[in-house]
């Protein structure tokens, strides 16, 4: 049977009023602390089972209290049995012809020509309807000096202690942290899927394919986070041994060629499962991140289980730079980085902390209804140690009504700002801002558990928020003009909710920022590359976050980030693989001695130089009043028999310790190989580097 215009309207007024007194009857009865309930009482302790519908009765009148006058004047003029009926609804019905009408004997509606006018003014009609509905019940914007009763506020209950979930009395090194996302099997599963793709690629080529050890992972992971620190344009300008691009290290830790191989070949999951996956193109089955798992899987899992956030937290987007020709790159217009790889991350708002995130691949699994961001927010919270009684805050893009209710009955209290288009938001025009508002200017709506603020500033500001009242006498200072044109700085109030908005929303962009310093990410031609950077630069940052809170939890020094991260790549270079052709370098200090054994102090080169390789040890320096051990050059070739003079010059020739270029000359006291030409003087840059001679 179809409904008369009427009959529609009515029946969509009583849905509506069934919607809003569902949401205005929301029990936030778990977290609340009763006033005046003692825990010496008879009333049993409040727990996850208890409820405070007592104190949630007496504050929920308390908000229509500003209303009362207005609701007086309705219901006068309504019978109390049926509040549906206004007054005004009556005459309005009764005033608006019917556009069609349907016949009661063969159930059939009868339709005009002008079937999209009626339509639009059919949309027109009930949203007057509902208008003149909000305000004979009394809903208005109110002004800041009428009284708001502040909510229950939570109790944070969080199900661990919150900071680093680590032993609280050790002291940690940069690398111990790193390998807590870095761990043996992440590195493992490195060097397992690198092996198996390399061998495939380089099977038939020329080039045979060396296998990726353990420390060969390190010794790249290494040279990864310190292209972040010394940025160039091109990877093999770090091997350059020319005047400007003269750089020991990576070179001391890595050959470029085997650096390149091992960048190449990387993967973070097997070959066979990527061509299985890619059988399923096409198909409900086929996954587009197969790519960057199990390292993705394992990466986050480390995230949320060494830390636990505070009871301020964030939700925001990140953009990770890339321009891959694939269909996960997004674009976002009021981001700096507009293109790439979007990701949805949930920080601690108090330090930056990357508790949880995910890469956007679509639409995955079966939609809510609700929205992309709606999934997006209950995604990151379903952390299965989380605790209650947490504050989120989240931008325009995720706020609802329906979320924040719904996060209310998870006792998860949130504040965000709002679009005015979003469906829940008050749409009446009773008290709104006029046209030529003073800046400072607040308007506020209560709706059961959900508080709307508007506050002109610069432009106005539309916030929603379940957890704050709609004044607080809180002031911000702002330059304001006076009467004669000049520039003066005026106190405006403030609402709560954007002062409290201000300082815990930035969770997220504090990650950012802490990852941009030292960025890792540079070119690449395949895209999941461009995600496993981004996973160092979140391992790293989550690592050198937990450094300081470790510090602070023990009254240590923090280090600043580049040191961090300096000490951190030291220390990958020590237990990561050396080049087979040179020692390695003495990165210590001038000032650091290191001792020598007394047969290393004789100034005869040795016995076989072509055969064992010189000592890595370096000599301190000599006092003053002691005799000095002679550091005089030397040739290989002095050392070997029935060299022609014609190959005197390159006789016995090894990389030199400082410009890895091949040189004949070695110290004879030192047992280093060093370059001594017309071009290059390796031989005093080293003993000066070393404190050898002065």
């Amino acid at each position: 049977m179809f409904l008369s215009e009427s009959e529609d309207e009515l029946g969509q007024l009583h849905s509506d009023s069934d919607s809003e007194s569902e949401c205005s009857g929301c029990s936030l009865d778990e977290d609340y602390i009763p006033r005046g309930l003692a825990r010496g009482s008879d009333q049993k302790d409040f727990t996850d089972e208890d409820s405070s519908d007592e104190e949630w009765k007496e504050w929920k009148p308390a908000t229509r209290r500003a209303s009362s006058r207005k609701r007086r004047r309705s219901d006068s003029a309504s019978p109390v049995s049926s509040p549906l009926k206004s007054p005004s609804k009556k005459n309005h019905d009764a005033s608006t012809p019917k556009k069609d009408t349907s016949s009661p004997n063969t159930g059939k509606t009868l339709s005009t020509p002008r079937g999209k006018n009626q339509s639009g003014k059919r949309q027109a009609e009930r949203r007057l309807v509902r208008e003149d509905e909000d305000e004979a019940d009394g809903d208005r914007w109110r002004d800041a000096d009428e009284e708001d009763v502040e909510p229950p506020q939570p109790r944070f209950r969080p199900a661990r202690d919150v900071g680093p979930q680590l032993n609280r009395t050790a002291n940690y090194t940069p690398l111990e942290l790193f390998q807590l996302f870095f761990s043996a099997t992440v590195i493992d599963t490195l060097v397992r899927n690198t092996n198996a793709y390399g061998k495939r690629k380089y099977q038939g080529q020329k080039e045979r394919w060396v296998p990726v050890t353990t420390a060969d992972m390190h010794s790249l992971i290494c040279l990864v986070l310190y292209m972040g620190i010394v940025p160039l344009k091109t990877l093999k300008d770090f091997w350059r041994g020319s005047k400007l691009f003269s750089l020991p290290f990576p070179a001391s830790v890595m050959p470029c060629r085997r650096f390149l191989a091992i960048s190449r070949s990387l993967h973070m999951n097997d070959p066979a499962v990527e061509a299985a996956n890619d059988r399923r193109k096409g198909t409900s089955g086929y996954d587009r991140l197969c790519k960057i798992k199990p390292l993705y899987g394992q990466i986050l899992e480390a995230c949320y289980t060494f830390f636990h956030p505070h009871q301020h937290i964030s939700i925001d987007e990140r953009m990770v730079a890339s321009k891959a020709r694939i269909g996960l790159k997004q674009y976002i217009k009021n981001k700096p980085t507009k293109w790439g790889f979007k990701l949805f991350v949930l920080a601690d708002s108090s330090c930056g902390y990357t508790l949880n995130f995910f890469v956007y691949g679509g639409r995955e699994g079966e939609p809510t209804g609700k929205g992309v961001s709606y999934d997006a927010v209950m995604r990151l919270l379903d952390i299965p140690f989380l605790g209650k009684g947490y504050k989120l805050y989240v931008d325009n893009f995720y706020t609802s009504p329906a979320l924040f209710l719904d996060l209310l009955q998870r006792k998860i209290w949130a504040c965000g700002t709002i679009r005015s288009n979003v469906a829940g938001y008050p749409r009446m025009k009773s008290n709104d801002m006029p046209v030529k508002t003073p800046r400072g200017t607040i308007r506020w709506i209560r709706k059961g558990g959900l508080l709307f603020v508007k506050w002109l500033d610069t432009r106005e500001v539309t916030m929603c928020s379940t957890l704050h009242k709609a004044y607080s006498n809180d002031i911000a200072r702002r330059k304001v003009k006076d009467a004669d044109g000049q520039w003066t700085m005026k106190e405006v109030p403030l609402p709560g909710c954007i002062k409290d908005y201000n300082q815990h929303m930035g969770g997220v962009d504090l990650s950012d920022a802490l990852i941009s310093y030292y960025n890792v990410l540079h070119k690449t031609r395949k895209w999941y590359k461009t995600l496993f950077y981004h996973f160092v630069d979140i391992a790293t940052v989550n690592a050198f976050i937990l450094h300081k809170g470790m510090c602070r939890l023990q009254n240590r020094p923090v280090l600043t980030q580049k040191n961090f991260r300096e000490q951190l790549i030291l220390s990958l270079a020590e237990i990561g693989s050396t080049p087979r052709r040179s020692g390695p370098q003495n990165f210590m200090s001038p000032a650091s001695t290191v001792k020598v054994p007394a047969a290393s102090r004789s100034t005869a080169p040795p016995a076989s130089p072509s055969t064992s390789p010189p000592s890595t040890e370096v000599p301190p320096a000599a006092a003053p009043d002691a005799p000095r051990a002679g550091h005089l050059p030397a040739y290989f070739f002095e050392q070997m028999t029935n060299v022609a003079s014609r190959n005197r010059a390159t006789a016995g020739r090894r990389a030199c310790v400082v410009c890895k270029r091949k040189s004949p000359v070695y110290c004879g006291t030192c047992q280093k190989t060093l370059c001594f030409t017309t071009l290059r003087n390796c031989y005093s840059e080293w003993h000066r580097g070393n404190n050898i001679c002065v």
